[in-house]
């Protein structure tokens, strides 16, 4: 091709070049355009709302303790901007509190919240997961819950129950409870009927007492009525609210028969599959949230109910003396190294447990005791 020839055809190529631009730039406009419209559909589309039942074993509101589930709600309800909306029931509303598990494992509703001892006579290695007398504190039990293969434990034992647990509340240390007498030795222990649930009713059945499982709205008119001669139930925080003053006035220290109770959140297993991935996470985030913000709450409070309980309405505060603890201490080891004897499941648990415990104690010892004691 000559010169000439090369001249007269460049005009051809440009045009061609800028037609070829042309078509491309429109393709691409019209493919970010198709997006854009795409993720406004996407946007704007209604998405579907889940609208789950909460059952409670607690009353309605209830300070620390009631007020757990209703924030779980609350969060969700924010954090998956209104899909999942949760209606929370007191116990008694929907089902009594002691039918909480039952009725999240048939699926009537989806969620449920209280603790796992009051499972024990269903299963007797559910209390591991809310308190071992003379077993972890509330920060040691999270420890082994969410980097000691608890939580894993937890799930593998509620599996057949066709329920997914998740910690979620812990009211710290407990107070030993309200009595209607003085303790002074094991002999003012023979033959006193206590509300007081999970492992610590058998341990207290051992040393010559008698232990009432009843759930916390029966508490009050129990023990005003003689049901009852003593009761545990939480802290000052919460046993202010209840007017326990009301009905005994010694209260006793320390809670040696729930250290660091850990509350529970159940989900029914096909309601949680329904969910999509976000949904469920955040469901697991909420339950983790209030899992600490309980034990900030009570930390906050309980001082406070406390001297209102001595100054303002004359409770006598007392000691456990140190004989009826050490007896408890021994019932209580001798206790699980016969349940963990005859039942696999609870061995296998409790083993996790006890070396867990083993370790943070010794650490404990040396940052959380000796800090304590210099201060």
């Amino acid at each position: 091709m000559n010169k000439q020839q090369i001249n007269g055809f460049m005009p051809a190529v440009i045009l061609a070049l800028l037609a070829l631009v042309m078509l491309l730039g429109g393709l691409y406009v019209r493919a970010v355009t198709t997006q854009q419209d795409d993720l406004q559909y996407a946007s704007s589309a209604p998405q579907q709302v889940y609208h789950w039942k909460m059952v409670t074993t607690w009353p309605k509101n209830f300070p620390g303790l009631g007020m757990a589930p209703e924030r779980i709600a609350e969060w969700v309800d924010k954090m998956s901007d209104g899909r999942l909306k949760i209606t929370v029931y007191g116990a008694g509303e929907m089902v009594p509190a002691l039918q909480v598990f039952d009725t999240v494992s048939a699926g009537t509703a989806q969620l449920g919240h209280g603790a796992a001892y009051y499972w024990k006579g269903k299963i007797p290695a559910a209390p591991l997961f809310t308190a071992v007398p003379f077993g972890m504190t509330a920060q040691e039990m999270n420890a082994w819950l969410y980097h000691g293969g608890g939580i894993e434990l937890y799930r593998e034992l509620y599996a057949p129950y066709n329920l997914i647990p998740m910690a979620a509340g812990n009211t710290g240390v407990q107070m030993a409870g309200w009595f209607n007498r003085e303790i002074n030795s094991l002999e003012d222990i023979k033959g006193l009927k206590m509300r007081i649930p999970g492992l610590a009713g058998e341990v207290f059945n051992r040393v010559g007492g008698t232990a009432v499982n009843i759930p916390g709205g029966e508490i009050f008119t129990s023990l005003q009525t003689g049901v009852i001669d003593a009761t545990e139930w939480v802290g000052p925080y919460n046993d202010l609210a209840f007017g326990l003053y009301k009905t005994a006035k010694y209260y006793y220290y320390p809670g040696w028969h729930e250290p660091g109770p850990t509350l529970e959140l159940i989900v029914n297993k096909q309601a949680f599959a329904s969910l999509p991935k976000d949904l469920q996470e955040i469901l697991e985030v909420a339950a983790r949230a209030v899992n600490q913000d309980s034990l900030d709450e009570y930390t906050a409070l309980n001082n406070a109910a406390l001297e209102e309980l001595v100054q303002q309405h004359g409770v006598i505060l007392k000691e456990l003396p140190e004989d009826v603890l050490a007896e408890l201490k021994r019932v209580s080891l001798a206790l699980y190294d016969e349940m963990s004897a005859s039942d696999p499941t609870f061995a296998k648990i409790y083993d996790s447990f006890k070396a867990f415990a083993e370790g943070t104690k010794s650490y404990h010892q040396i940052s959380e005791r000796a800090y304590l004691n210099a201060r």
